[in-house]
């Protein structure tokens, strides 16, 4: 007879979230988290930025009626953290600076907030000692020089830097100067065993990046790409690597990064379009998501279908600016 598979150690998610659209995101997704995965074990935390000098107005969540939603009928737990290196400057490193925040020593999965959940994400089979990120990326960085390094020069140079192996890193299946041969990621989600460690690595090495970088990033562009250049090093560095296809869920059939609401619609499945259906009926939900206008018109005053009868889910065009200009021209462009 099998023996009978070990539960997996409880582990918490963590979102950020402040004023503006983030707040109605992080709502959604923490809604779509109860929802769909009533077995998970572990803690909500929406961090939360503080004001502070890198930050020119207060960026902390606005909605009294958000913050009552997440705390009070969705169980998150909101979670402080100081932006000491990027704030308004930098946004994304948000990602970076509220893992410090978290629990020492307690496994953690950070999602974009911009994320739905689908299915049961604590029913999938972290190995959190082996930490790992979103392979649903495009080849966005680096830019390859006409005259000057590759892009294993420009990899490993990065390497080099903070004295990591830079071979074990190869996907060698792929072939040599194709994107997809170097480890990256998009840091839509990822995961570790202790998220104070894994944010203080990831502070340093975009740090690092931003101050000091090898001379074979002379002509490369880390505006907005910085957490993404710096991930891969930080996940590799903690014997990490490209997620398994036990995973297959993430970005899957257990979560989906939207990314842009009017894309949501206009490209992913049908069973995505049904959960958010699902998600947002409960009137308690509805009412707080109605507070944000491109929610209001998407999901609940038809729009969103609008979008998503403009094109064929077979026969999507190759490159997401299609999509995105087909949007605007019908006035059906909101985020």
């Amino acid at each position: 007879m099998a023996a009978k598979r070990k539960k997996s150690k409880p582990f918490n998610i963590v979102v950020v979230a402040q004023g503006g659209r983030l707040q109605y995101e992080a709502a959604l997704f923490a809604a779509s988290l109860r929802h769909f995965d009533q077995g998970f074990e572990g803690r909500l935390f929406v961090a939360e930025p503080q004001p502070g000098p890198r930050w020119p107005d207060d960026p902390r969540i606005d909605s009294a009626a958000v913050r009552k939603l997440l705390v009070e009928e969705l169980g998150a737990e909101i979670l402080p953290f100081e932006s000491r290196h990027f704030g308004a400057d930098y946004p994304y490193g948000n990602k970076i600076e509220a893992l410090r925040a978290l629990p020492e020593g307690e496994p953690f999965m950070f999602f974009d907030s911009d994320t739905l959940v689908t299915g049961a994400l604590s029913a999938l089979p972290f190995d959190f000692s082996r930490p790992s990120a979103s392979m649903r990326r495009e080849g966005t960085w680096p830019e390859v020089p006409l005259y000057g390094p590759g892009y294993a020069g420009i990899w490993k140079s990065l390497y080099d830097k903070f004295g990591l192996a830079f071979e074990p890193s190869l996907d060698l299946s792929q072939p040599d100067e194709y994107w997809r041969r170097y480890l990256y990621f998009n840091a839509g989600w990822f995961f570790g065993a202790c998220g104070p460690s894994f944010g203080a690595r990831f502070e340093e090495y975009a740090l690092a990046i931003r101050d000091d970088a090898p001379d074979a990033l002379a002509c490369q562009e880390l505006d907005p790409w910085l957490d993404q250049v710096a991930l891969p090093l930080v996940v590799h560095s903690f014997g990490g690597g490209r997620p398994g296809p036990e995973l297959d869920g993430l970005d899957g059939d257990v979560t989906c990064h939207w990314r842009v609401m009017s894309l949501l619609y206009a490209r992913e499945s049908d069973r995505v379009v049904e959960a958010l259906a699902e998600v947002t009926a409960p009137n308690k939900i509805k009412k707080v998501l109605k507070e944000y206008e491109p929610f209001k018109r998407l999901i609940f005053q038809s729009k969103g279908e609008r979008a998503r009868a403009l094109f064929d889910r077979d026969k999507l065009p190759r490159k997401e600016q299609a999509i995105r200009n087909q949007l605007k021209r019908e006035n059906l462009w909101m985020r």
